[in-house]
C-alpha cells in the first residue's frame, strides 16, 4: 500500500496542486490572487499530461533498428503549446486587472460588486426622477 503511494508521488503532487489552485480561485477575492490560482491549477494539468506521456524505460522516438519502447512525444508538444497559451492568457488577465483597477480603484471582487450595485441603484433613482 505504502509502496503504491510512494511510487505514484507525482500524481499526489498533481492532485495537491490542483486542489490548491482551485481553493485559491474560489476563496480569494483579490483578482491577482485568482489569476495566480488559475496558473497553479494550469501547472498541475501540465504535469498530469507530461506524467501520462512518460513510458517507463521508454526512449526518444528515434528509429535505430532495435526494438525498444518509445515515449510518446505528442503530450510534451501539446503542453509546450499550452504553456504559450497560458502565458498569453495570464498577460491578458493581468491587463484586465489593471483596467479594472483604473476604473474602480480596487482589485477586490467584493468592493467592485458594491461599487457596481451602488452605481446601478443611483442610475435607477436618477432615471425615475
Amino acid at each position: 500500500m505504502v509502496d503504491a503511494l510512494i511510487s505514484h508521488y507525482n500524481y499526489w503532487l498533481i492532485i495537491i496542486l490542483m486542489m490548491l489552485g482551485l481553493y485559491v480561485v474560489v476563496s480569494r477575492g483579490n483578482l491577482v490572487k485568482k489569476i495566480v490560482g488559475l496558473n497553479i491549477f494550469q501547472t498541475s494539468v501540465f504535469l498530469l499530461y507530461i506524467s501520462l506521456g512518460k513510458v517507463s524505460g521508454g526512449t526518444a522516438p528515434i528509429l535505430t533498428g532495435k526494438p525498444e519502447a518509445f515515449s510518446n512525444p505528442l503530450p510534451h508538444v501539446l503542453i509546450l503549446t499550452a504553456i504559450v497559451v497560458g502565458i498569453a492568457t495570464t498577460a491578458l488577465g493581468l491587463a484586465l486587472v489593471v483596467r479594472i483597477r483604473e476604473s474602480y480603484g480596487t482589485i477586490e471582487e467584493d468592493d467592485i460588486l458594491i461599487s457596481e450595485r451602488s452605481q446601478d441603484a443611483s442610475d435607477i433613482n436618477g432615471s425615475s426622477a
